[in-house]
């Protein structure tokens, strides 16, 4: 029969095994988002639950947009090893190749997240992002959708008509490409910098975030004219990783991400549905603010002229023309076209 002695060495034995392999994978995650917003807490929580499903095997740190590089070059600080990962908008790489800003935010192709959401995980995209991912060294983990987006502006807006000349900030790619083609003057600004351009004038509108953020961070007090439900944006925000440290993880921890990444889709895109039915109601009550709700016409008219720069932008790369028949080829088997 063994000591006590002979025990608690067993027992601290056991203890010092268990810390080692809490220590075995730790990962720094600079998302796009800053601190303080609810997108960067539910990224959080994401990050927390890989631990805990993991035994803590895994610790992912995840930290605000800027922290290490610019939001917009971080795939290349994946590649180089500067960052292990990323949660961040798949359009900001537009730059890289076209193919980027095309699936990043298929502009009037999707009425509701559940739609892209599909598509990445059932329809193709989740191979197709791993596929452009590759010669960057990069694996794709999983996609999601903050949701549509609403659209905040300093100037009424009731419809195609009224983009006319607007200074608005939209991301580089697509999304520029549509608002140029609907008669606006896009500014290529990264969100931390919208409120102050709004309030100094130099935009008068922009593409920025979900309604309940916008609300939040008090944009709709400084650009009173919100488009709600919005028109326009439902841009694809994924988590991924460089592509040689995923190699490495063991196939469980590779399973529990990739299920987990699933589930974080699920959280955002719901946790933030319901805080901009709440945001609306508090805005609604406040005599300063307009709410604008596009007819089912004025939709119809701008997705119209969206759909007309898909294939235009597709001919920028061969890449992109990939993306192009990937979405339109689900769009059209789903009756979504």
């Amino acid at each position: 029969m063994p000591s006590l002695k002979h025990l608690a060495a067993g027992v601290l034995s056991a203890t010092f095994a268990i810390n080692a392999v809490a220590t075995d994978y730790t990962f720094k995650f600079q998302s796009s988002d800053p601190s303080g917003v609810k997108n960067f807490a539910i990224q959080q929580e994401w990050a927390d639950r890989v631990e805990t499903m993991t035994g803590g095997r895994v610790d992912i740190e995840i930290l605000p947009v800027g922290s290490v590089v610019a939001h917009t070059e971080t795939l290349g600080a994946m590649k180089m090893g500067v960052l292990d990962g990323h949660v961040s908008v798949t359009g900001y790489f537009s730059g890289q190749d076209p193919a980027f800003g095309l699936i990043g935010n298929t502009v009037g192709a999707w009425s509701s997240p559940d739609q892209l959401i599909d598509y990445i995980y059932y329809g193709g995209g989740y191979e197709l992002m791993n596929e452009l991912y590759k010669p960057y060294g990069v694996k794709f983990i999983g996609g999601a959708a903050t949701g549509l987006e609403s659209f905040v502006s300093k100037k009424p807006l009731d419809g195609v008509e009224d983009l006319k000349g607007l200074k608005l900030r939209a991301p580089e790619g697509l999304v520029q490409s549509v608002f140029a083609a609907a008669g606006a003057s896009p500014v290529n600004l990264p969100g931390s910098e919208v409120y102050t351009a709004l309030s100094k004038g130099v935009i008068d509108a922009a593409d920025y975030t979900v309604f309940s953020t916008n609300q939040e961070a008090g944009l709709n007090e400084i650009a009173p004219n919100p488009v709600y439900p919005g028109f326009h944006s439902l841009p694809l925000l994924e988590i991924a990783m460089n592509l040689k440290e995923w190699n490495e993880l063991p196939e469980d921890i590779q399973a529990i991400m990739t299920v987990s990444a699933r589930d974080f889709a699920q959280d955002i895109s719901t946790q933030l549905a319901m805080a901009d039915q709440k945001a609306v109601k508090e805005a609604r009550n406040d005599p300063d603010i307009t709410i604008h709700d596009w007819s089912s016409e004025e939709r119809r008219k701008f997705r119209s002229i969206a759909r007309d720069q898909w294939k235009q932008y597709a001919e920028q790369s061969p890449n992109a023309e990939k993306v192009y028949k990937s979405v339109t080829s689900y769009l059209e088997s789903q009756g979504l076209l």
